[in-house]
């Protein structure tokens, strides 16, 4: 199944669905005795409840999604298909940037906050710092469905609930040097994610998939998940060897860096991955700051200095105000 969040043109916002086609049917009313993450019912915790009793509910869930009324999805807004997950791992230089490494990287992560969720046809807004690059990472999320502390890569899979299209923003190179993941990742707005959460029986190999980002219809990064350096097995057992996994837990898995380039104001940017939808979002920068439009490879292929294409005019850059 493909659940998302969307705003009823009559029930009310944040309504929960599943999508039939081109259409959602929503859902809302069969799963709403389950006990929300929120005390006082916020719909947005819903999903969350029926991903930790998924095996309880997904029958009732069916039912529903065949008996209700469809809606077509371009008459609702669609939002965020799990805007508040318990917590955000993401997985740092998990890639073999299409083989040229010769040894995978030694694995490593971060927390990205959950605060920084929004979802399709919302906006990335570039804040007022001193970032060298405001960049965003095309990356396969997948999201735990049950408990996981010390997995075995043998058992991980188990845990995994489902999949969605995820865009790790980032603000590079942020004064004091070192200073670095916080302040660079988990900015308001930073965790473009959806539109679905699809279920893991409709993916069968997440490790074969497309994933295909495109910034104002130019594609600028194009690359397979079978590139990934630590597959998701010894993702989720490495994670799950640090701290306990819950369900509604959000995984990144990384991204391949060569196709990064550069976020900026009126920005329209798209992410596929495999069969998981398209992913919208705009960009906002109220400084109007710009950026060449290279990627990382194609700066690294002029020769030029840094990893990536410096700041041309505005605020903070070396020739702007």
């Amino acid at each position: 199944m493909k659940f998302l969040y969307f705003d009823h043109p009559v029930a009310g916002n944040w309504r929960l669905g599943v999508l039939k086609g081109d259409a959602v049917v929503d859902v809302t009313a069969a799963v709403s005795d389950l006990p929300h993450s929120d005390p006082r019912g916020d719909p947005r915790g819903l999903i969350n409840a029926v991903i930790a009793h998924y095996a309880a509910c997904k029958a009732v869930i069916e039912s529903a999604a065949t008996s209700g009324t469809p809606l077509p999805l371009a008459d609702v807004r669609l939002r965020p298909p799990l805007p508040l997950p318990r917590q955000i791992d993401c997985m740092a230089r998990n890639y073999m940037e299409d083989g040229t490494l010769t040894e995978p990287p030694e694995i490593n992560g971060f927390h990205k906050s959950p605060s920084a969720i929004i979802g399709y046809g919302d906006t990335m807004v570039l804040p007022d710092v001193a970032a060298g690059i405001f960049e965003g990472e095309a990356e396969l999320a997948l999201v735990i469905g049950t408990r996981a502390t010390n997995v075995s890569a043998a058992d991980a899979m188990d845990h995994v609930f489902g999949y969605m299209n995820f865009i790790d923003g980032s603000a590079r190179d942020l004064p004091p040097a070192g200073n670095t993941f916080f302040q660079v990742k988990s900015r308001d707005t930073f965790a473009p994610i959806g539109p679905y959460l699809v279920t893991a029986d409709e993916v069968p190999d997440p490790h074969g998939l497309p994933v295909r980002l495109t910034v104002n219809g130019t594609v600028m990064q194009g690359f397979s998940t079978s590139d990934m350096a630590h597959k998701i097995p010894r993702c989720i057992e490495w994670l799950s060897s640090i701290h306990t996994l819950e369900p509604g837990d959000i995984v990144a898995t990384g991204t391949n860096h060569r196709g990064l380039n550069a976020f900026q104001d009126g920005d329209r940017v798209e992410l596929e991955v495999g069969s998981l939808g398209l992913l919208r979002v705009h960009v906002s920068d109220p400084l109007k700051r710009n950026w060449a439009r290279d990627t990382r490879l194609q700066h690294k292929e002029k020769g030029l200095p840094g990893p990536y294409t410096p700041q041309l005019t505005g605020k903070y850059a070396a020739t702007g105000d």
